[in-house]
């Protein structure tokens, strides 16, 4: 799966002999020992979602509980609250990572992830004239976000395409319309926070900060089967990708179709984002976040399965934060939404990377 998904275009060198140069090899090595770090550490953080925080449970007692007994107190806590909360953060987090990183290597752009161009905005949007407009509440909502997120992804492709170009759609240029979508949005969703009562704009605000709060099992199974089908969809486009990722005009002398691959890459980056921010809400900064650490992860190498893994960690770890840790020691007890942490990782990494990024004139 890794030489299927990861962004990174696969050198041909080596020796005449067919044996892999040490640099080659080297780099093998780091993504390998990289990714299973990554693989291990989103374990680790699953469980201790799962088994600590408020209520405790030991791993004698969690493993009796998935074989189907009956533990007081622990049966109702862990498999229906615990449980599909960290299965939906881990999904969420794969899920954002993906989407994230597939924009920013399509676009070779780190500022080109959904929560970024708009793509985020537009289901914010939607979710929230659900629930301000028509009263919408649960799979409404969630139905409503992944609806506007399509339609926006949708108009912002239609603006920036241009049929005289290899691309059809300039990636500086679709950045920059995605950007001016976001800034419309964002002003949509404020006013119809300000027209509403004080109950629907407390309930409408603590699904714009990203929460897994009202996770459940009905849920995860949508997310699985929605994840389950766009991998197997990403797993198809990666050669196109890696394409992209030396550029239009390069992708286009190695066979690549690049406005077709361009589009197909975009709706199924889009779906992802759609589907973990219908799981979730917008979860703040994951997949903007999650493509640039896995790339300083491996050297400057994309891999959307790094980037992937990255996600969950952030997700997982910033929920258990938000759930556990923040209350106890800053909020006097009040739980905050995962939301809330990722975005104060993700502001001050955006301001970072603009400005060394300016520094060294990719600033876009």
């Amino acid at each position: 799966m890794e030489g299927a998904l990861d962004g990174k275009p696969r050198p041909r060198g080596g020796t005449h002999d067919g044996t892999a140069t040490p640099g080659r090899a080297g780099r093998s090595s780091r993504r390998r020992v990289v990714l299973g770090t990554l693989a291990g550490t989103v374990v680790v953080l699953f469980f201790v979602n799962v088994l600590l925080g408020s209520y405790t449970v030991t791993v004698p007692d969690f493993f009796r509980l998935l074989a189907g007994e009956q533990i007081p107190g622990a049966s109702f806590i862990v498999m229906e609250h615990k449980l599909p909360r960290a299965v939906i953060g881990l999904l969420v987090g794969l899920a954002f990572g993906l989407s994230g990183s597939i924009f920013q290597t399509m676009l070779r752009n780190p500022l080109a992830s959904p929560d970024i161009i708009g793509i985020s905005y537009g289901a914010s949007a939607s979710a929230v004239t659900a629930i301000v407009v028509f009263g919408a509440a649960g799979l409404a909502v969630s139905a409503a976000a992944m609806a506007g997120a399509l339609v926006v992804a949708v108009a912002i492709y239609a603006i920036s395409y241009r049929p005289a170009t290899v691309s059809g759609a300039a990636g500086s240029r679709l950045i920059l319309v995605g950007i001016g979508f976001a800034a419309v949005l964002q002003a949509v969703v404020s006013y119809l926070l300000t027209r509403t009562d004080i109950r629907t704009a407390q309930g409408a605000l603590v699904w714009l900060n990203g929460s897994l709060n009202s996770s459940n099992w009905d849920r995860a199974v949508v997310l699985v089967a929605g994840l389950a089908v766009l991998v197997v969809a990403v797993a198809l486009l990666a050669r196109s990708l890696r394409g992209l990722e030396m550029g239009d005009d390069t992708a286009a002398a190695l066979g690549v179709r690049v406005a077709p691959a361009r589009l197909g890459l975009m709706v199924v980056a889009v779906l992802l984002a759609a589907v973990a921010t219908a799981a979730a809400g917008p979860v703040a900064f994951i997949a903007f976040l999650s493509g640039p650490i896995a790339r300083r992860l491996l050297g400057g190498a994309a891999s959307l399965p790094a980037a992937a893994l990255v996600g969950a960690v952030i997700v997982l770890a910033a929920d258990f934060a938000a759930a556990n840790l923040i209350p106890m020691y800053l909020t006097s007890g009040t739980t905050l939404p995962v939301g809330v942490v990722t975005g104060a990782l993700g502001a001050p990494f955006l301001l970072w990377l603009l400005v060394s990024t300016n520094r060294r004139g990719q600033g876009g």
